[in-house]
Order: structure tokens, then C-alpha cells, then sequence
């Protein structure tokens, strides 16, 4: 599409305009949405180098909050000119301040240079790196902890940047001293004066795209605006760069065809790379690589379950065997990830009944995550919750898609649809959480229109029986409901 690539270029040449005012000495930088997960471990890395760190964010969420708290960084919790008093030398806006946020017109009318988070991290540590991006719709997150892990028990020492707590590594950040910098590339744009998409500015050696779908409501108009974006990024991408597309996405192909990249292809059901013998237990699961049909490797084992994180896998070893990485190195990390904080994460489990949190809020990804809590807990039911709260889900785009996603689920609890100051919804455009119920009803399982997260913790406590799996879904901290019900389980144990 002609505009997007102008708008691409003209955001390239602002991009440098803006890196060139940066000072030769700096001594304090101030992160402006400094609870967001990239400007959290951003600010964290800055600090780790010397840096005095300040920020400033209205909210302050788990896991950033505590991340912070440790980092002991000077945290305003309003957003106001007078934190830009005293002037400092540089500022890093995150994509969740818009323009007419007070200490954003603030910014603008003064000198003191600014970037968005993602030219910050180029210009502060991905220069002299040897990039690894992990891009799509979905497992990201997963796909980006997972190659850390792998390349850190290889001796690689890298850094990682992702968008949840890696549980290895106990962190969404990591500083190592290798030439290796991991990073999840996100699709969503910059900041208000950077609209281009995160993963533009991270010239990655190496790319995985796990698959193309529509999502951010907010920034893209439909499915082809977003693959414009995958599709620059495919065309970004030099001969001697390596991508590597899920063949079990077509958007995914089809945005990366034209790309000057080496190109392989990976997937459960189609690619030159195919996971094969899949095996899914409580434990796991168990698949085999082929190559062109011919089994290549035998016997992977990865910790963490579902066929989604068996796909995730194969990207991570099909892109890590281009820099050299061996067939034993790859298998030994693999069977040593211990997974991602909020994605099908156990909880606990009381009384019987198992309770898990998962940052699923796609139809998409939570038709897949209750696929795979229903291979991994085969025979239990499993009643669900879901809080309708990113950009995407508050909106009435994907009504019948959510309906289809909820099948595996004997029980669904939706929450109201959750309200943001920077991005109200009319009515008309809104997810119809009582129209949603009916539809989800209809396809089998029972389903209700809850009138707050308060109440589907009651009902829930009270539908459950022995054997139950209570799983729980937002992509944000859903007023700590997981724990919650996990706590008046072991009550009525005790009872």
C-alpha cells in the first residue's frame, strides 16, 4: 500500500532527526508511561548502566509495580509538567501517552530531546547486536523467552527484552554479554509521534513470524492494514538476514513472500519443517522434527503444553540452527524452559480443583489456550473467565469470533467490558457482553453476562466441584481474581 510505505519513510527520517538531538553526555532520563512492560524493562536496563532513572505513570500494574518498587526508581504517580522540573536530559515516551496528555504538551513545548521506547532501545542497546525478533499475532512472548532461554544454556549470554516475566530468568529484561539481544517485535505502534510499528526500528539479523492475524482495533482499520505492517517488515529484511514464517498462517506467507531474506517455513500441519509425533501429557509435551518429510531430530521434550507452544518451539529451532546452534544445544533448552508468568500458568490447585491464569484475550489465543488446558487436564471441566479489557476485545469487531473460541469450556463468566479514559468505545461499538453469552450458549457451552469480577468469583466458587480447572483470562491483572479464588479454595479446605 503507497501510503504506508510513505508513512514508513517519513517516520524513518523523523526517527533520525530525533536520535541525532540526543546529548553526548547524559546523566537522567525520565520514562514517560513507565508501567508498561518495554518501558519497565527499559527503565530497569537504563538504570542498570548508571543512568538516574526517573518515571512517571498514572497506573501501576503487577509485574512492572514490583519491578520498579525493586529497582527503586523515583515513580510519579500523576502525569504533570512538573515532572520535567528539573529539566531532564532526556525523555522516552511510551505508546500509552497521547498528545494531549498534560505532561506530553508539556514536553513538546520545551527543548529537552524526546524518543519513543522503541528508538530508545535501538539507540541505547541494540547497536553492535546481533538481533533475534520474535513477530506475529500470537506467542511472542513465549517464542522470545524461550530463545533466551535456549541461547543462555548454549553459553551465549544474551539480552532479552519481552513483553512478560520469563520465568527463568524471574524478569522481563535481561543484560547480558553476548552478541545476542532477544527481542519480541510488536506490531502496535510507538508513541504519539512515532505511529510506524514497534518491530520497524529493531533491524533484526534474524526474524520468526508466528502468524498474521487482525488485532489492535485501535491502530489498524482492518486485516490488510496489518499485514502492510508485516509486509514492510518482510521487505526491511537484507540477503543475508534469516525469517522465519509459520506455514500454518497464509497472512503470514503471504506478507513474507516478497522478502530478500533467506526464507524457511515451519508448522504443525504444513513447511519445509514440520513438528511431528506430537505427544501432549500433564507433563508436557513430546514431538519429533522433519525436514521435507524426513525426520531430522527425535524425541524433543518441552515442559510447558499445548500444540501452540509446540509450534513456538519449532520457530525458536529452525531459526537458532541458522546462528549455530546444535541439535543438543536446542534440545537442552527446550526441555528446560520453564515458561512465562500469565500464560496457562497453575496457580495452584485446592480442594481439587485446579486454578489458572493466562494472558489469552484474542479469539484466537483463548481458543487455543482452552484446547490446551483441555489436553492437559483431558476429562476435567473447565470453566472459564474472561475479561473483555485490550483495545481489540472492548470492541464489537470480534462478536462472532469470541463466540466460537469459548467450545471446550463447560462454563464461560464474562466481566464488563473493561473502560479506558484514552480509548472510549460508543455503545454501538462496544462487545455486547449479553448478545456474547447467548451466542457462547448456543454452541454448547452455559455462559453468563457477569456485572462484575466480584460476582464471577462468586459463581464460580460456587459452580465448581471436585476436579474443576478455573481458568481465568485478561491481558490485565483482573483485580488478582486467580489468587482470589485459589485463596477461598484452601478456606474451604480448612473449613
Amino acid at each position: 500500500m503507497p501510503e504506508e510505505r510513505s508513512a514508513t519513510l517519513l517516520n524513518g527520517s523523523a526517527s533520525s532527526r530525533r536520535l541525532k538531538r540526543i546529548p553526548a553526555t547524559l546523566r537522567h532520563i525520565h520514562l514517560m508511561g513507565v508501567a508498561g512492560s518495554a518501558m519497565a524493562a527499559l527503565a530497569g536496563m537504563l538504570a542498570e548502566r548508571g543512568l538516574r532513572v526517573t518515571g512517571s505513570d498514572s497506573q501501576l500494574y503487577e509485574p512492572a509495580a514490583s519491578m520498579l518498587r525493586r529497582l527503586r526508581l523515583e515513580i510519579r504517580p500523576t502525569y504533570n509538567a512538573s515532572n520535567l522540573e528539573p529539566p531532564p536530559d532526556l525523555v522516552v515516551v511510551g505508546n500509552v501517552i497521547t498528545r494531549s496528555n498534560p505532561e506530553a504538551a508539556a514536553l513538546v513545548r520545551t527543548n529537552i530531546p524526546y524518543l519513543s521506547m522503541p528508538e530508545a532501545l535501538r539507540h541505547f542497546f541494540l547497536k553492535g547486536r546481533r538481533v533475534l525478533m520474535v513477530a506475529g499475532t500470537h506467542g511472542k512472548t513465549t517464542s522470545t523467552a524461550m530463545m533466551a532461554r535456549v541461547l543462555d544454556l548454549a553459553g551465549r549470554d544474551p539480552s532479552m527484552m519481552v513483553g512478560g516475566v520469563a520465568r527463568d530468568f524471574n524478569a522481563n529484561y535481561r543484560c547480558g554479554s553476548g552478541v545476542e539481544f532477544v527481542i519480541e517485535g510488536d506490531e502496535y505502534d510507538s508513541a504519539f509521534f512515532d505511529k510506524g510499528p514497534k518491530f520497524l526500528h529493531y533491524g533484526p539479523s534474524g526474524t520468526i513470524i508466528t502468524g498474521v492475524e487482525f488485532d489492535h482495533a485501535d491502530i489498524y482499520r482492518d486485516l490488510d492494514h496489518v499485514k502492510a505492517s508485516f509486509r514492510a517488515l518482510s521487505e526491511q529484511l537484507s540477503p543475508e538476514h534469516v525469517l522465519v514464517v509459520s506455514a500454518d498462517s497464509p497472512h503470514a506467507l503471504e506478507v513474507s513472500t516478497s522478502t530478500r531474506a533467506r526464507w524457511l517455513t515451519f508448522g504443525l500441519g504444513s513447511g519445509e519443517y514440520r513438528a511431528v509425533g506430537i505427544e501432549i501429557d500433564a507433563h508436557g509435551a513430546r514431538f519429533s522434527i522433519a525436514q521435507h518429510e524426513r525426520r531430522i531430530t527425535h524425541d524433543i521434550r518441552l515442559p510447558v503444553a499445548g500444540r501452540m507452544n509446540v509450534a513456538n518451539a519449532l520457530g525458536v529451532w529452525v531459526l537458532l540452527k541458522e546462528f549455530g546452534l546444535s541439535d543438543q544445544e536446542l534440545a537442552r533448552g527446550l526441555a528446560m524452559f520453564n515458561g512465562v508468568a500469565r500464560r496457562q500458568e497453575v496457580v495452584g490447585e485446592a480442594a481439587g480443583i485446579a486454578v489458572i491464569d493466562d494472558f489469552a484475550h484474542h479469539p484466537t489465543a483463548i481458543r487455543v489456550t482452552l484446547e490446551a488446558i483441555a489436553e492437559r487436564y483431558s476429562g476435567r471441566r473447565i470453566l472459564a473467565a474472561f475479561e473483555p479489557r485490550s483495545n481489540t476485545a472492548r470492541r464489537s469487531v470480534f462478536q462472532a469470533d469470541f463466540a466460537k473460541a469459548f467450545d471446550r469450556a463447560a462454563q464461560v463468566y464474562l466481566a464488563p467490558v473493561y473502560f479506558k479514559e484514552n480509548d472510549p468505545i460508543p455503545p454501538d461499538a462496544r462487545l455486547d457482553l449479553g448478545m456474547l453469552a447467548d451466542m457462547i450458549a448456543a454452541r454448547g457451552p452455559a455462559a453468563f453476562a457477569c456485572v462484575s469480577i466480584e460476582a464471577i468469583g462468586d459463581r464460580m466458587l460456587a459452580d465448581c466441584r471436585l476436579g474443576d480447572v478455573l481458568l481465568c483470562m485478561s491481558n490485565g491483572p483482573f483485580e488478582g481474581l486467580p489468587n482470589r479464588l485459589l485463596d477461598a479454595l484452601r478456606q474451604r479446605v480448612k473449613s
